[in-house]
This record gives C-alpha cells, sequence and structure tokens, in this order.
C-alpha cells in the first residue's frame, strides 16, 4: 500500500498542469511566421487521358487543327500500304482535321442497316471507310507510275502541284472543271431526290 501511495504522489508531481509552458499553445511571431498561401480562384479541372487514336489537336477556340495534306479530292491514287495495297482509285473525300481520305471502291466495310418502316426494310451494305492519307501515293495514269508530289509556281503566278517523276501538272484548269461539274451534278441529284419523294406521296 505504501508503494501505491508513492507511485501516485510521483505522478501528479511530473503531470503538466495547464499553465505550464508545455501544456500551452506554442504561438509563432508574426514575423517568424511562413507566407499565407491564397487558395486559388479557379481550381484546376481534372484531365482525361485519352489513348492516342483518341486525342484530337485542337487550337485555343476548341476547333481541330487542320493538317496539310499532299492529296485533295479528284486525285487518282494508289494504295501502298494496307489490306488493298495496289488497288488504284480516285479520292471522293477528305478529312484534313485527321489527315484521312476517302477512296471509291477501296477499304470496303460491311454495315447493317436497321429497317425504318415498311418502305425501307434492314439490309446490309458496303460502304467505303476512310483511310490515311500516308498509306497512298499520287498515281499517274498516262505513265503508270506512282510519284512524290511537287509545287512550283507558273508563269501567271499560280502556285500548282506536279509530279516529281513525270512532271505532269495536278492542279489544272480541266480538273477543276472536272469537279465543278461532278459536284452539280451531285447537288441536282439531291434536289430531285426528295421532289420525287414528294410526287410518290401525293
Amino acid at each position: 500500500m505504501a508503494a501505491m501511495a508513492a507511485l501516485q504522489s510521483s505522478m501528479t508531481a511530473l503531470s503538466l498542469s495547464s499553465n505550464s509552458f508545455l501544456g500551452q499553445r506554442f504561438s509563432i511571431p508574426p514575423s517568424l511566421s511562413p507566407l499565407h498561401i491564397k487558395p486559388r480562384e479557379n481550381p484546376c479541372l481534372i484531365v482525361v487521358k485519352l489513348k492516342r487514336w483518341e486525342r484530337k489537336e485542337c487550337k485555343p477556340n476548341s476547333l481541330p487543327v487542320l493538317h496539310k495534306m499532299h492529296v485533295k479530292v479528284g486525285d487518282t491514287i494508289k494504295v501502298i500500304s494496307g489490306r488493298d495495297k495496289g488497288k488504284i482509285g480516285e479520292i471522293s473525300k477528305i478529312f484534313k482535321h485527321n489527315s484521312t481520305i476517302v477512296v471509291k471502291d477501296i477499304n470496303l466495310k460491311t454495315k447493317h442497316m436497321k429497317s425504318r418502316g415498311e418502305d425501307q426494310p434492314g439490309q446490309i451494305i458496303k460502304i467505303e471507310a476512310p483511310i490515311h492519307s500516308s498509306n497512298v501515293m499520287l498515281y499517274s495514269k498516262e505513265k503508270e507510275v506512282t510519284s512524290r508530289v511537287g509545287h512550283k509556281v507558273l508563269d501567271n503566278g499560280k502556285k500548282v502541284r506536279y509530279l516529281i517523276k513525270t512532271g505532269e501538272i495536278l492542279d489544272s484548269e480541266e480538273n477543276w472543271k472536272k469537279l465543278k461539274e461532278a459536284g452539280k451534278e451531285k447537288t441536282e441529284v439531291a434536289a430531285a431526290a426528295p421532289a420525287a419523294d414528294t410526287g410518290a406521296a401525293s
């Protein structure tokens, strides 16, 4: 019992009072206090990490960056890589934001169409899928060779593309006339289709 009483007295002697230095909160003088950092008004938003083939490079105004391409609509090309290697076709569409092109009757994919009423039953069709422009080269029908593209300025000050191997000019006035006529035909067909549908309905 005497030992327990001595132990309790020693513990009370060692206990810290609330007014002691160690029992009080240590305050730092304002001269030694660290710099006060203000919280950011616009916190950083979480950026989703997209995969390489899902990323789309954009401008500050959120519009996609358009890539320079060595081919244009109406050019005759030859596929140099992929499943359709060696095939020759004409470009019908280009997509500058990802540098891909659509070639007539090349890279055909099967698409299953759902039925849209009694007039349009379901069907299986073939569509032309886009391919990357780096998988094609410009083709000369006259010489039957592929060639890289070059640029030169004519005497009238017009900058044109030409085939380096053959010297054939691609951006000629005849080619532009053909493209314009083809575009007019497409618009005429598109305009005639709704008129035919309204006539059939009446």
